[in-house]
């Protein structure tokens, strides 16, 4: 397994490769670029055989996407903020006709204002449209998540897509140290794509028909088993990845850090939860049982793995990115819901929005104001 320091948007790219999508339809937008133009640079080299569609937009781009997962093909994409918004039309289309594809996503702040900075309001905006959604921490986990999300999407107890989310800039640009697997030992892990359906002049069906009132929830709600089913997939998935090259994230689903005996716990995804890991030791070199629990996974919503990692604490403080307008944060409406009835107390923080750092100083006070009782806030 080789050692490199590589750009965490590069190490997608490899990813990717190592999985052998054979069409990746592609729209450049900041700060995913990086992503395609190095799967564009390896598939001029020939070091990946697959199609690059250079697309119009991003609603073509995943147009294209679909129309190339129904003929049967493992697919990826990459995009970001107002690239993810316009392909909403089509994300619910892709998870409702079932298709596994695979898009990374380099999380940055939707406008307006204009801002190219990082926060989780493009993908958390569309938590909603079906998929699958993995947010990392490091440039080794994005290459793990990667490889992971297929064998979990294709699965025929799930096929549905993934998203694998990334901070931009402050994750997509980084350079960091990462093992690569080679591809002999992903095409052990991960099984050639063999589609359950696919479009086939010689066998024709229909994809995608219109659904009347008297089927369309029964529709809908196949596919919410299914990803209720992606619970269990994600934690066997997990294990097996974790079992063949050495490494893990809590159970797939959330990651505990000296959770044991806290009694004040930090929650949080993405790259904020390095630095909480800082902020969880200093504290408890001052005497507090500080905990800290990375959501690796925001659908499906881990929501009894949650239960049990705060059933013991005093209180949880929840840190959004992202702000629904004229209520809270999304994350903590999550959260809140999943541990109804539980005596615990759960406040919000919003932070980091539109590339705003998230600092020790602002996580410690969040642990402060939440041992003291205080409400949540901005932090700004």
């Amino acid at each position: 397994m080789p050692e490199m320091v590589v750009e965490t948007s590069k190490a997608i790219a490899i990813a990717v490769k190592l999985c052998k999508p054979k069409v990746i339809p592609l729209y450049p937008i900041t700060p995913q670029t990086h992503i395609v133009e190095n799967l564009a640079e390896m598939i001029n080299n020939g070091e990946l055989k697959a199609e690059l569609i250079h697309a119009e937009s991003e609603h073509s781009a995943c147009s294209a996407l679909l129309g190339a997962q129904a003929a049967g093909v493992r697919t990826f994409s990459a995009t970001s903020s107002q690239g993810l918004a316009l392909m909403f039309e089509i994300l619910p289309i892709i998870s409702g006709n079932r298709m596994p594809s695979v898009m990374a996503v380099a999380n940055r702040a939707l406008s307006a204002p204009i801002n190219i900075w990082n926060d989780h309001s493009d993908a958390v905006s569309a938590r909603d449209q079906g998929w699958i959604q993995f947010y990392v921490e490091s440039a080794q986990e994005a290459i793990d998540a990667t490889i992971q999300s297929y064998k979990i999407c294709e699965d025929h107890d799930v096929l549905l897509p993934g998203m694998v989310c990334l901070d931009g800039f402050t994750l997509s640009h980084v350079y960091e140290r990462t093992y690569v697997p080679e591809q002999h030992e992903v095409d052990e892990f991960l099984p050639e794509y063999k589609p359950v359906t696919k479009l086939d002049p010689s066998e024709p069906l229909t994809i995608g028909p219109i659904a009347f009132p008297n089927s369309y929830m029964e529709f809908k709600k196949m596919q919410n088993d299914a990803m209720l089913a992606a619970i269990d997939k994600i934690k066997k998935v997990h294990n097996e990845f974790a079992k063949k090259f050495g490494r893990s994230y809590g159970d797939g689903l959330i990651e505990l850090y000296r959770m044991d005996d806290a009694e004040y716990a930090l929650l949080g995804m993405g790259t904020l939860v390095s630095t909480a890991r800082d902020v969880v030791d200093n504290l408890r070199e001052k005497g507090i049982k500080a905990g800290l629990i990375k959501l690796r996974c925001l659908r499906p919503f881990p929501k009894e793995e949650l239960r049990k990692a705060t059933a013991k604490l005093k209180g949880l403080a929840v840190i959004d990115r992202h702000i629904s307008v004229g209520y809270e944060g999304p994350l903590f409406t999550d959260v809140k819901s999943a541990l109804f009835g539980n005596d615990i107390k759960i406040i919000n923080f919003i932070a980091g929005l539109g590339g705003r750092d998230i600092t020790r100083k602002h996580l410690e006070s969040a642990f402060m104001d939440l041992k003291d009782g205080k409400n949540g806030r901005w932090l700004l």
